[in-house]
């Protein structure tokens, strides 16, 4: 069977507690780090509809229909998802506050519990759960 590298491998002296806790909190990290794709993708999609209505103007323009023209530009062109923010503030609040702080703790607890090594939960269980006779590399 293939060892763990250096990298994965469980440090000296590292319970297996040790060794969960700072995989549950490396995995809390990666649902945030998923959620702040979505954040991503809400802010893309935010975008790309507000950059739509111009195709919607057009169209209510060749209709005539100013009066829906002009509604839309005052009420919803450039409107603000939050108070006082457009998706990027809310992107970059998210980042700069909850996002950074949940990462340093998350780095914390690893160099903490692990020596700062990273997936060594996971590491240890590819290896238990590889295919007999199937070894490849780490």
């Amino acid at each position: 069977m293939t060892t763990l590298d250096d990298a994965h491998a469980r440090p000296d002296g590292a319970s297996d507690a040790a060794v969960q806790t700072a995989g549950d909190m490396s995995e809390a990290l990666e649902k945030v780090e998923r959620a702040r794709g979505h954040l991503y993708a809400f802010h893309q999609l935010i975008g790309e509809a507000d950059l739509k209505l111009d195709e919607v103007f057009q169209g209510l323009g060749r209709l005539g229909r100013e009066d829906l023209a002009g509604a839309l530009r005052e009420e919803l062109l450039g409107r603000n998802v939050l108070p006082d923010r457009w998706t990027f503030r809310v992107v970059e609040e998210f980042d700069d506050g909850y996002w950074s702080v949940f990462r340093a703790h998350e780095q914390a607890v690893r160099a903490a519990l692990t020596d700062g090594r990273r997936h060594v939960l996971e590491a240890e269980m590819k290896q238990r759960r590889r295919t007999p006779g199937h070894d490849a590399a780490p």
